[in-house]
C-alpha cells in the first residue's frame, strides 16, 4: 500500500465510505451524498487505491464490507462525528440540523413504546434532524455503543461498562397478550393453568429459550412454545385465530393491545422486573443534536408509567 498523508488525500471520500458502509450499496450512497451513482463508484475506486484494500465486495444484497473496512468504519466514524460537531458548535440554531442524523440503539419493544412520541418532539425542537432507529439488544448494546454504530442506546440493562454514561428511568415488568377471542365471558386474568396449556409465542433474541422457560424450569415445570420471533412487533400476527399467549415487555403490551384485537392480561407468573437504561459515549453529549435528542427521549421516558 503506497505512503498517503492528510494533505495528499481528499477527505471528502471518506464522507463516502461512511455512506457506502452504512447503506450497503452505491446506488443508495449516492443518493445520500447527493451524487451521480458513477461518482461513487469513481471514489469507491480512489478509496480502495489509498488503503489498498477492495473495502466492499458485491453480494446479491449489494455491497458487503471486508475486514479491512470493518476495521476501519469505527475511526473513520469517529472522526466525522468530530468534525459535525465542531461545525454544530457554530450555531445552535434549530436550522443547523438539517441533514443531520441521530441514532439510536434499541429493540423494537422500545421502538413500539417511545419511537413515534420522540419522532415528534423532535420535529418540534428541530426541524430537519433524523432520527435513525437500529435494532439492539441487552447482550450486545454496550459494544454496540462503543463501537459507534449508534449514539444513545435504550435498553433492559446491560450497560455496565465503565466506558459509558447510563441513566436509569424506572424498572420495567411483563404481560401477557392473547386474543380477546380465547377468553371466557368477563375473563380478566390467566391461571396459572391455563396459562401452561396455552400454546407460547416466544420473543427472543436467541429464539430457543426465554425469561419465562428459565423460571418455569426452576419449579419443575414447562410450556408448549409454539413459534419463535426477534420481534415484538410480530406478535399481532402471530397469536390471531389461536389461543396462543405472549408474554413481553408490559410498554410494548399496552401499545399492541391499544392498536389491534389482543387483550392484555397480568402474567400469572411472578417475573423479575428490569431495569429502564439510557446509555451513551462520554464524548457524545458534545454534539448538541445528541444532546437535543437524549434529552426529549429522556423526558418522556420519565413521564411513562412503567409498572
Amino acid at each position: 500500500m503506497n505512503t498517503v498523508n492528510i494533505e495528499e488525500a481528499d477527505l471528502n471520500l471518506l464522507k463516502i465510505f461512511e455512506a457506502l458502509y452504512q447503506e450497503g450499496g452505491a446506488s443508495r450512497a449516492a443518493v445520500r451524498c447527493g451524487l451521480t451513482q458513477s461518482a461513487v463508484s469513481a471514489a469507491l475506486g480512489r478509496l480502495r487505491m489509498m488503503y489498498g484494500d477492495p473495502l466492499f465486495v458485491r453480494t446479491g444484497r449489494g455491497l458487503s464490507p471486508t475486514l479491512r473496512a470493518n476495521e476501519l468504519m469505527p475511526l473513520i466514524g469517529e472522526a466525522l462525528d468530530k468534525c459535525r460537531q465542531s461545525l454544530a458548535m457554530a450555531s445552535t440554531q434549530a436550522a443547523s440540523y438539517a441533514g443531520r442524523s441521530v441514532a439510536i440503539g434499541l429493540s423494537d419493544d422500545f421502538e413500539l413504546a417511545v419511537g413515534a412520541r420522540l419522532i415528534d418532539a423532535v420535529a418540534r425542537l428541530a426541524p430537519g434532524l433524523r432520527l435513525v432507529f437500529r435494532q439492539t439488544y441487552s447482550s450486545v448494546v454496550a459494544d454496540m455503543l462503543m463501537a459507534r454504530a449508534f449514539d444513545l442506546g435504550l435498553t433492559s440493562g446491560g450497560l455496565s461498562s465503565r466506558a459509558l454514561r447510563r441513566e436509569t428511568f424506572g424498572e420495567g415488568t411483563y404481560a401477557c397478550l392473547v386474543e380477546a377471542e380465547s377468553l371466557g365471558d368477563g375473563q380478566t386474568a390467566l391461571s396459572v393453568d391455563d396459562y401452561l396449556q396455552r400454546g407460547h409465542v416466544l420473543i427472543s433474541s436467541g429464539g430457543f429459550v426465554g425469561m419465562v422457560d428459565e423460571m418455569l424450569a426452576a419449579k419443575g415445570l414447562q410450556r408448549r412454545v409454539l413459534a419463535s420471533s426477534t420481534h415484538f412487533s410480530a406478535v399481532p400476527f402471530l397469536l390471531p385465530g389461536s389461543s396462543a399467549v405472549a408474554t413481553i415487555p408490559l410498554h410494548a403490551a399496552r401499545v399492541l393491545a391499544a392498536h389491534t384485537s389482543l387483550r392484555l392480561l397480568p402474567c400469572p407468573l411472578d417475573v423479575p422486573r428490569y431495569s429502564i437504561e439510557l446509555g451513551w459515549r462520554v464524548d457524545s453529549l458534545r454534539d448538541p443534536a445528541v444532546k437535543l435528542v437524549k434529552a426529549a427521549l429522556g423526558e418522556l421516558l420519565r413521564e411513562m408509567a412503567w409498572r
